[in-house]
């Protein structure tokens, strides 16, 4: 992409780039899959005849929405061959992201697995009407088919998430709290402390990709999950730093074993307890939560 700031066409994809970076990793849940659909965004869009483009912004979202389709129905059946599994790659977010609940709700790890669910055209539908507010003709346009069609998925998608979507809702000191007290009992290893501030029907989800120890299937129950956590972490036989974190617009820990990143650990807490914890410890999933910066979304 040319560096040219007084260049139109540069000038308008920057001042969206965020926006379509948001809708291209919620609806590939991979921060790399997105970066490459904005490239082929940008080659589309200074190729293009902006003399007629009447709304930049539709058009953008338009082309992002059609790259990113290509590409989940790519990725799709590579994910059916996934190792155990498979988790979004964790996002850097900056906390105006958190403040932003509906933006936050809408790229969590929770929400982001509830999409994986739905077929590439109703996640791309419901990306764009319930977190962006896309309008139906727009929609249409972007994924090939008539506004009627779209309303009918997009129904159809909402009643698949809502049912399936965490409800509560939980305020930021209690969460506050439930990270400082799941940190502390991560890094000193102790059992009890751990099922103090695990709800009794946490759901532990573990993302190696085939090159780090994971479990093959959701671990659910405070007592497995602990002895989970205690069986690995005792082989490990290394030193443990958790380091509090903003991921997918929640709260996270940056787990380091012996000062080297391990994996990234996102929580969802209810109620004071944490009830989900999602942790992605893919080397390849890693590489932005070492060197990236978090991210504004929109």
């Amino acid at each position: 992409m040319t560096d040219h700031a007084t260049d139109p066409a540069t000038e308008t994809f920057v001042a969206h780039r965020n926006l379509l970076f948001t809708v291209a990793y919620e609806m590939l849940g991979s921060a790399a899959d997105a970066e490459d659909v904005l490239q082929e965004t940008w080659l589309r869009w200074v190729g293009a005849d902006l003399g007629q483009v009447r709304d930049p912004r539709a058009y953008l979202v338009r082309i992002t929405t059609r790259q990113a389709l290509n590409r989940l129905r790519a990725v799709k059946r590579r994910r059916e061959a996934y190792v155990g599994p498979w988790l979004p790659e964790p996002l850097l977010t900056a906390p105006d992201v958190a403040e932003d609940v509906e933006l936050a709700e809408s790229v969590s790890m929770a929400l982001m697995l509830v999409l994986e669910t739905l077929s590439p055209t109703e996640r791309a539908v419901f990306v764009l009407r319930e977190v962006f507010d896309v309008g139906y003709d727009e929609i249409a346009a972007a994924v090939g088919k008539s506004p009627a069609a779209v309303r009918q998925i997009a129904h159809r998608a909402r009643q698949h998430v809502d049912a399936r979507r965490p409800r509560k809702t939980v305020s930021p000191s209690e969460t506050r709290a439930a990270l400082e007290s799941f940190r502390r009992a991560l890094e000193t290893r102790d059992p009890q402390d751990l099922l103090d501030v695990l709800a009794p029907d946490v759901v532990l989800v573990s993302d190696g990709g085939g090159i780090k120890r994971a479990a093959v299937r959701p671990v659910v129950g405070a007592g497995k999950v602990v002895r989970f956590y205690l069986g690995g972490s005792a082989r490990a036989g290394a030193t443990i730093t958790c380091e509090p974190t903003l991921v997918n617009g929640g709260p996270a820990l940056a787990v380091r074993l012996d000062g080297e990143l391990d994996g990234v650990m996102a929580l969802r807490v209810e109620e004071a307890r944490i009830t989900g914890l999602y942790y992605v410890r893919n080397p390849e999933k890693l590489t932005r939560v070492e060197t990236e910066t978090p991210l504004t979304l929109r």
